[in-house]
């Protein structure tokens, strides 16, 4: 009989009281994965959310150095398990060992975990604010039991139980109840392992990592909205991140979504002119590159008509023809891709290469390269806009200066828009026009490079107006402004000085500590009256 894995509830890892099973699938073979793993009841949640609240008491007025402690335990965890984890990732995921999972995104993910903890000691995060004359002080605080859902997409960075969210909460002083993700579920149990050790060998509460696998989406649902809950960080799917942020929202919970974003790129006439050949290697590099799997994938392109533009499209559809067909992250990914295809081609899209699946091993599908005039673009807005999740983009021709405006003016939110301008400033008319617009419908706007790769630095954004996130002014990623996420602003109005927390406190715990004293961002403590 083949081992149902444990959940890990209160401190202890326990055998699920679900009675449904799922299992991992190798994208590669499309065959099941050793290993099942439970389903869990709303009872059992619900003893996960209890064990949560009775955590979050507990560490509730720790100092941020006992948090960042747990952190680095946790990051030297993971690296010391390297090994395994590249492996199983691979196995569940078909993302290549080198450079992806090896290289670069398992030392990010214990990169942001040594951020977030740094951020917690310092502390300056919390904005400590000090208004000395009337005797008023603010400062965030930890908001409660944080709940996170992991996408299929990043087994290790985004992680519901390591990564960027997960990292986030703990420096702002929460527990976290991870939801894993079923597509890699063996990796999330050995980061939950780590992390359960971690939190062991630095003291924590019991319940202050735990996992789950998967709930009905109807106790998705309850998880979110539930009186305990302090709030939650989801990434995935729109149709099923817009259910639970309904869910919340009725109930006033904070929830943090990263939904659906088609990255447009604006390549304008000089910048074509210029580099053609260029700038159609580093398209089809970046829409290719992890076969499309990036929430920052350039999935819309708007050039204007012309000569200098078809060259450019036909040599990005050779460079779509002469690169391997990746194999997809599952066959859910595959369904999506190809109903994204359809869509377009529905609503007045054709296919340049591709649009069909297979050509490569597993779930997969061709590399695909569509093309609409911008005239059918401005027509059918929300339906061209249909995020194809994976190794396929839209280009949009648009015949005017106007249409490039017109259509920028029919966007929806997104996480990234890009524009490629001419050197010798021929196009910086256009781009003044253009800029001001997309510039409302982004949270992060680049010049001349594609958005593919999300540095994790203290002014990264990585969010962006609905339906990329469901809060504009939020990221994902960048420490310290994620950890605002999960706090919520605490006043004291003539508290006691022996009752105040120590970061509002006349005298600064350290001396790198920033705070708001009497209008003037300083280090140091209060400056006595005169």
């Amino acid at each position: 009989m083949m081992t149902v894995q444990q959940v890990l509830i209160d401190g202890q890892w326990t055998t699920s009281a679900g009675t449904s099973t799922f299992q991992a699938v190798n994208p590669k073979t499309k065959e099941p994965l050793p290993g099942k793993y439970p389903i869990s009841p709303w009872a059992e949640v619900v003893r996960a959310i209890e064990a949560a609240s009775r955590a979050a008491a507990i560490v509730r007025d720790w100092s941020g150095d006992r948090f960042a402690t747990f952190l680095e335990k946790f990051a030297d965890r993971i690296d010391a398990r390297a090994a395994e984890l590249i492996e199983i990732a691979n196995l569940e995921t078909a993302l290549p060992v080198q450079p992806r999972l090896k290289d670069a995104e398992l030392p990010r993910t214990s990169n942001q975990l040594r951020q977030a903890a740094q951020a917690a000691r310092d502390g300056s995060w919390t904005s400590p604010t000090i208004d000395s004359a009337p005797n008023i002080r603010s400062m965030l605080r930890p908001i409660g039991p944080v709940v996170v859902f992991g996408p299929n997409n990043f087994p290790y960075a985004f992680n519901s139980v390591a990564g960027g969210d997960f990292a986030a909460a703990v420096a702002a002083g929460n527990p976290v109840i991870a939801k894993g993700h079923s597509s890699h579920p063996g990796t999330t149990r050995i980061l939950a392992e780590e992390a359960q050790l971690a939190a062991t060998e630095t003291g924590m509460p019991a319940g202050f990592v735990q996992l789950i696998y998967r709930t009905s989406h109807d106790d998705g649902k309850r998880l979110v909205s539930h009186p305990a809950i302090g709030a939650s960080g989801y990434t995935g799917s729109r149709s099923a991140g817009s259910q639970l942020k309904e869910a919340a929202d009725r109930v006033g919970k904070p929830i943090y979504l990263e939904l659906s974003s088609i990255n447009p790129i604006y390549i304008l006439p000089g910048a074509i002119r210029e580099r053609c050949a260029a700038l159609a290697e580093q398209f089809a590099s970046s829409c290719l590159m992890g076969v499309g799997q990036f929430c920052t994938n350039p999935g819309l392109v708007v050039v204007q008509a012309g000569a200098e533009s078809e060259d450019w499209i036909r040599q990005v559809a050779e460079r779509f023809q002469a690169a391997p067909v990746g194999t997809l992250l599952g066959p859910s990914v595959q369904n999506h891709l190809e109903a994204g295809v359809q869509t377009l081609v529905a609503h007045g899209a054709t296919i340049v290469t591709g649009g069909a699946s297979g050509g490569g091993a597993g779930y997969c599908c061709q590399n695909t390269l569509l093309r609409v005039t911008g005239t059918k673009f401005i027509a059918s807005p929300a339906a061209l806009q249909t995020e194809a999740f994976g190794n396929a983009s839209l280009v949009v021709v648009v015949d005017s200066e106007a249409e490039f405006i017109s259509v920028t003016q029919a966007l929806e939110g997104n996480l990234t828009g890009c524009l490629y301008t001419a050197n010798d400033g021929s196009d910086d008319s256009l781009y003044d026009q253009i800029a001001p617009i997309l510039r409302q419908k982004v949270g992060r706007l680049l010049n001349d490079k594609m958005p593919t790769g999300v540095a994790v630095v203290s002014a990264m954004n990585h969010g962006g107006p609905f339906p990329a996130t469901g809060h504009p002014g939020f990221t994902a990623v960048g420490i310290p402004a994620s950890l605002k996420r999960f706090a919520m602003l605490q006043c004291y109005d003539g508290v006691r000085p022996h009752r105040l927390p120590a970061m509002l406190a006349d005298k600064s715990p350290h001396s790198a500590l920033w705070r708001m004293i009497d209008g003037k961002l300083m280090q140091g403590d209060v400056p006595a009256a005169k």
